[in-house]
């Protein structure tokens, strides 16, 4: 059974970090993309950052230079490292996957997802 069970959210401050895990059960998870999405309030789902299964990162225009998307095979997470983070990167995280080694930021090419992690940033 695929699970996926995200944490590290919280409130920060402008200019602040945190650093989001995921950690996955019930596929191949090292053979597997795993992303990355977020949802605002009244926002549509939208994805944030992928790891191709070769390393190869893929991050949505806005977040690009401030956060970084990494993963430890061995222990089957998924992160995400925010930095300088913005009061418009305030939303639920989620990770999800498709259970295929190809990565995508559609939302809708995703059928397993965590619970979500909340993020909110403060002016």
């Amino acid at each position: 059974q695929v699970q996926l069970v995200e944490s590290g959210g919280g409130s920060v401050q402008a200019g602040g970090s945190l650093r989001l895990s995921c950690v996955a059960s019930g596929y191949a998870f090292s053979t597997t993309c795993t992303a990355w999405f977020r949802q605002a309030p009244g926002k549509d789902r939208e994805g944030v950052a992928s790891l191709n299964t070769n390393g190869s990162p893929s991050y949505v225009d806005s977040v690009k230079g401030r956060f970084t998307i990494s993963k430890d095979n061995a222990k089957k997470t998924l992160y995400l490292e925010m930095n300088s983070l913005r009061p418009e990167d305030t939303a639920m995280y989620y990770c999800a996957t498709d259970l295929r080694w190809w990565c995508s930021l559609r939302p809708d090419q995703y059928t397993y997802w965590g619970q979500g992690t909340q993020v909110t940033v403060s002016s």
